[in-house]
Formats: structure tokens, C-alpha cells, sequence
């Protein structure tokens, strides 16, 4: 369920008002809400990304996002059953979210005394956090050690 507060300022972004339908928002303006339905299209071609680099089947651990489960989504799934297969996690257990510790350490290491002004800022400070990562496996390593997400460690034979 979305808390009005938090919903306000991100449907105001999009030009929306807050418990608007759907019909009436595409009334007024059908571009933003295309865009934000597009989310299940951006999807998927991260899933085509992820299937092109492997020879092999992808299991891939999803939580309960709407564009994880859209029909859109499924569909495409369903097409690539040999290529793919998704484990959804129980509904509200963001601890067993490998993405969670990640999300919490990029967080603690934005820069607190400069902000990020705009969407292009956040993405630059972004980048050089996940850079960064990417030259200390020690600590990617951590993302998993918690009693959690060890699962993830536990039964693959690729893991660090």
C-alpha cells in the first residue's frame, strides 16, 4: 500500500494526483503514464541482458515488485523457460533480499556533506559507489554472510 505522504511527491513528478485512476490520469496525460507503466518493458530487456550472458540456465531471486509480477513479464518468462527461471521471495521479507545490503551500504556511502541535486548527480555519485565495489570483492563478499541471505552462498557452485 502506498503512504500518502510518500506517494504525493512522486506522482506530482508524473503530473498525477494522488488516488487518481488509471483511466482518469491516461484523460490527462497519457504520455507520463505510458512511461510509467513502461517499467515492465525496461524489465525485460534487463532480463534479455542477463540471458545473453550465460551459456547456461539463469535462476534469478525476485521480491514481489509489481514489475517483477506484470503480465508482461510473465509472458516473456514463460517464452524462455530453458533460458530462465525466476524464485519469487515471500512477501514482506526484505531480509532475505540479497539487494538489501547492497541498497543499505550505497546508502550509508553517498556523500553526506554534498547532495546529489538531480537525477543526473545521483546516478554519477551511483556509479562511482558501484565502481568502488567492484575493486574490493572483500566486501561484496559481506553482502552474504549475513544468516539471511546465506542461501544465496550456500548451493552454488559459482560462489565466491
Amino acid at each position: 500500500m502506498i503512504v500518502r505522504l510518500g506517494a504525493n511527491p512522486y506522482l506530482k513528478r508524473w503530473g498525477l494526483a494522488f488516488q487518481r485512476p488509471d483511466k482518469r490520469a491516461v484523460e490527462q496525460d497519457a504520455e507520463a503514464v505510458r512511461v510509467w507503466h513502461e517499467e515492465t518493458w525496461v524489465m525485460c530487456r534487463f532480463l534479455t541482458r542477463i540471458v545473453g550472458h550465460f551459456d547456461r540456465k539463469v535462476h534469478l531471486i525476485f521480491d514481489r515488485h509489481s514489475a517483477h509480477r506484470s503480465k508482461t513479464v510473465q509472458a516473456w518468462l514463460a517464452g524462455r523457460t530453458d533460458e530462465i527461471e525466476v524464485h519469487f521471495l515471500p512477501s514482506y521479507s526484505p531480509e532475505l533480499n540479497p539487494d538489501e545490503p547492497v541498497n543499505a551500504d550505497l546508502k550509508r556511502s553517498l556523500p553526506h556533506t554534498h547532495r546529489a541535486r538531480n537525477q543526473v548527480e545521483l546516478a554519477a555519485e551511483t556509479l562511482r559507489f558501484f565502481h568502488r565495489r567492484r575493486r574490493q570483492p572483500h566486501i561484496v563478499r559481506c553482502y552474504f554472510g549475513g544468516p539471511h541471505v546465506r542461501y544465496v552462498l550456500d548451493e552454488n557452485p559459482l560462489s565466491f
